[in-house]
């Protein structure tokens, strides 16, 4: 039976060594954590895991070591330094696999923390904006802690929750984390008219979010028939769906809806979603799963790099050794669309850092990690254009890749792909 009480009660519960998961992105539960924060000087060694989450992350406070260490499945910019700080470490995991690691006791869950809906007149709660590991979260954890908030949409699938599930439920009232969208920059606009020139009608997207995404997609509002089967979408996908661009008719599975495991956006997002059946959350596991995912005809996977060597692979994770995000789903959609009858996996970024360093490499950062190999690799696309790597050569590969390259970097490129290659 579910005991309603603040907010400082229920974070009671954790005690020294437990190991606590926080449900992610926009639906990150701030206030049971800010809560539990302020326990530091009774606590010692509590791990704290968790996914990108949207707003502070007090706990994380290198000061408060001895009591907080992160554990971070894909790093946000709010505990991005516990990393060199030394009160944060990072697991590599697929975001197709993170429920497993609570399903076999690899991580072995005290507590969760959740931030859900207000329950409905049968008793039913629902996850909201994200709903990733949390199920498998809940199902294994000690305890269930949740927040409980009327301006948490209500989403369908597997976000749904009897409010038997919780242990301990604070009421609250307050705007989820969100996103506005930015402005798309014209380099962004252009890779994502090249992104769009390679999607064809009746075709399944996935793409994560940004301004490259939402670039491509403003560049959609002719097509046809999309489907929408993808870890997370923000508000680029509203108009294409409310236009009917988008309708899921022609997907290989969830046919009539659009798949997701989480959401961050703007409130117009959050009021789009809400009661929608039209939108199905799903646990990662199903959402990221490859054999799922290549069911869908003419699937096609938009991700991102921090950099791109002249042989395909993708650094997606980290800049040089410094850990900087994580692998997420990155693989997961990559291999599912590569493998789907007509699919196409692309990644798209711009051709320079802001400080006007090339993001098309003779070769990698020493100690950057390969989130996606070179065999894997299809399509890369920057503002100057699209080269398709599949079944190519390594000499014909390089030779696309800085064809794409941006001009000032070109020869540079150039000169040390010859050195590179007289070694090989």
């Amino acid at each position: 039976m579910i005991k309603y009480c603040s907010a400082e009660e229920a974070v009671k519960v954790v005690e020294s060594n437990n190991i606590v998961y926080l449900q992610a992105a926009a639906a990150a539960p701030t206030l049971l954590a800010n809560a539990l924060t302020e326990r530091a000087g009774e606590l010692k060694n509590v791990e704290i895991c968790h996914l990108h989450t949207e707003g502070e992350a007090r706990y994380a406070n290198p000061e408060l070591s001895e009591s907080f260490h992160v554990n971070s499945f894909f790093i946000g910019k709010n505990v991005r330094h516990t990393i060199s700080a030394g009160n944060g470490s990072y697991t590599p995991v697929f975001l197709s696999e993170l429920p497993m690691l609570f399903k076999k006791r690899v991580i072995n869950l005290d507590v969760v923390f959740i931030h859900v809906s207000a329950p409905d007149a049968h008793g039913y709660c629902s996850l909201g904006t994200s709903v990733e590991a949390t199920v498998a979260a809940i199902d294994n954890a000690k305890i269930v802690v949740a927040q409980i908030n009327p301006r948490m949409p209500r989403t369908f699938g597997d976000s749904v929750l009897h409010i038997s599930e919780i242990d301990y439920g604070v009421e609250i009232d307050m705007p989820i984390h969100g996103h506005e969208m930015g402005i798309i920059s014209p380099v962004e606009n252009k890779i994502g008219q090249y992104v769009a020139s390679l999607i064809d009608d009746r075709s399944t997207l996935q793409m994560g979010i940004g301004s490259i995404p939402n670039a491509a997609l403003a560049n959609l509002t002719n097509h046809k028939d999309l489907g929408l089967h993808t870890e997370m979408f923000s508000d680029g996908v509203i108009d294409l769906i409310e236009s009917g661009v988008i309708n899921c008719k022609y997907k290989g599975i969830n046919r009539g809806q659009a798949l997701a495991t989480f959401l961050v956006g703007s409130q117009r997002l959050y009021d789009f979603v809400d009661n929608n059946p039209f939108i199905d959350m799903r646990v990662s596991n199903y959402v990221n799963d490859t054999a799922r995912i290549r069911r869908n005809p003419k699937m096609v996977a938009i991700n991102s790099a921090i950099e791109v060597d002249i042989t395909g692979q993708v650094s997606a994770d980290s800049i040089g050794h410094k850990m900087y995000s994580g692998v997420g789903g990155q693989m997961d959609f990559i291999r599912g669309a590569a493998l789907s009858d007509g699919g196409k996996a692309i990644i798209a970024l711009p051709s320079t850092t802001k400080y006007g360093d090339s993001r098309i490499v003779p070769y990698l950062k020493t100690g950057a990690g390969v989130v996606t190999t070179r065999s894997h690799v299809q399509y890369v696309i920057t503002e100057y254009g699209i080269a398709n790597l599949y079944g190519q050569s390594l000499l014909k590969r390089a030779k696309a890749l800085i064809e794409i390259a941006h001009p000032d970097h070109q020869e540079s490129i150039d000169r040390e792909y010859h050195a590179l290659f007289k070694k090989m």
